[in-house]
């Protein structure tokens, strides 16, 4: 005979089969036969700076479909990155909606989107924020300790990305005994072990230098293939917002999309106008 369960493991079990259903439901819409993952209606972001409101997000609106790449483009305090956080569920607006999967962020609790965050999404940054003490290895594992998809492997999926990124002799590395490009290749590792279904990466190439930038950005593109995601990246770099299927530039927290009239051609760059 099992032993009873207590109070607390019973209201743990509600919880975690609550959670299961909201991550379960797929509410992406279509639009031309496309899935929306990620759509932001009327954002807006203020900070208050001593007596002034400072909008660094004013009134964003857009889409990303299933497998594409959007780049954000803008000059530095133009609200750019503040967006990008809002979107991966690092911070709250003020105003506006946020969906991914058709999931409404603004609505989530903190552990409801904690755990949404771990299941569906995936995050770069410019600085690698890698765990000192951690090898390579147990860096890329972090995630799978905070998120749990009984459906997946995660060792098949390990396998998959130490073979696309090439760090598999580098696995049992610290941080300390890795290159620039060893460490942020690893931090994608990172992001992807989970196989989110939208990739953020916030200036990911900002800290590399040219010859390790086109390998990280390669490497990106190779994932949101192999994965079918869809990548929003926030860059400096024009040459890699070119590559992009649609860019977006971020002017005083005002969001539109790139205007080759107003903004100049972006060599390579074949997207809307």
């Amino acid at each position: 005979m099992s032993p009873r369960k207590t109070t607390q493991e019973i209201i743990q079990e509600k919880t975690e089969q609550r959670l299961r259903r909201t991550f379960d439901a797929d509410l992406s819409p279509e639009v031309d036969g496309r899935r929306v993952l990620l759509e932001t209606v009327d954002v807006i972001k203020q900070y208050r700076q001593y007596d002034q409101v400072v909008t660094a997000v004013n009134r964003a609106t857009f889409r990303v479909f299933e497998g594409e790449f959007v780049a954000i483009v803008g000059a530095s305090g133009s609200g750019k990155s503040t967006l990008l956080h809002l979107c991966a569920g690092l911070d709250r607006p003020n105003a506006g909606e946020i969906y991914i999967r058709g999931n409404r962020l603004n609505a989530m609790k903190p552990d409801e989107l904690g755990r949404f965050r771990g299941s569906y999404i995936g995050m770069v940054f410019q600085t690698h924020h890698l765990i000192p003490h951690f090898t390579a290895l147990e860096n890329i594992l972090v995630p799978t300790m905070l998120c749990h998809k009984s459906e997946m492997s995660y060792n098949e999926n390990l396998k998959k990305l130490v073979a696309t990124l090439d760090i598999g002799d580098r696995l049992h590395h610290l941080p300390s005994e890795l290159s620039g490009g060893q460490q942020q290749r690893v931090a994608i590792a990172r992001a992807l072990i989970n196989m989110p279904q939208v990739m953020f990466a916030d200036e990911p190439t900002g800290n590399l230098d040219r010859e390790n930038a086109e390998d990280v950005l390669e490497l990106l593109l190779e994932t949101k293939k192999l994965l079918g995601q869809a990548l929003v990246m926030v860059t400096h770099d024009l040459g890699i917002a070119a590559r992009a299927d649609r860019v977006y530039k971020m002017d005083a927290g005002r969001l539109r999309p790139w205007r080759r009239s107003l903004d100049g051609e972006l060599p390579g760059y074949h997207g809307e106008e």
